[in-house]
C-alpha cells in the first residue's frame, strides 16, 4: 500500500490517498508525435463540476450487486 501526494480538487471530492500497489502504474508521458497537443487539463479536469454530470432520472435497471447497470438520463438530456 502505497500514500500518494494528491491535488486539492481530488482531496476535495474525497479522494483517499492510500492505494494497493497493484492499482499503481509507473507513468509514461505523452507521445505529441502519435498524440498532437493532447495534454492533462484536456482528458482530466477534475476541478470543474458541470451541471450537465447531474442525473435527471434513472429509467431502468438489470443485475445487481457489482453487475448493476443502470439506464440513466442525464440533466443534459443525453441517456446512458
Amino acid at each position: 500500500t502505497f500514500k500518494l501526494q494528491l491535488p486539492d480538487e481530488l482531496k476535495a471530492r474525497g479522494v483517499h490517498p492510500m492505494f494497493h500497489a497493484s492499482f499503481l502504474r509507473v507513468h509514461v508521458p505523452n507521445d505529441d508525435r502519435r498524440f498532437p497537443g493532447r495534454s492533462a487539463v484536456q482528458t482530466l479536469n477534475l476541478g470543474v463540476q458541470s451541471e450537465d454530470l447531474e442525473v435527471r432520472e434513472i429509467q431502468g435497471h438489470t443485475g445487481a450487486g457489482k453487475n448493476a447497470l443502470f439506464k440513466v438520463v442525464w440533466k443534459s438530456g443525453d441517456a446512458t
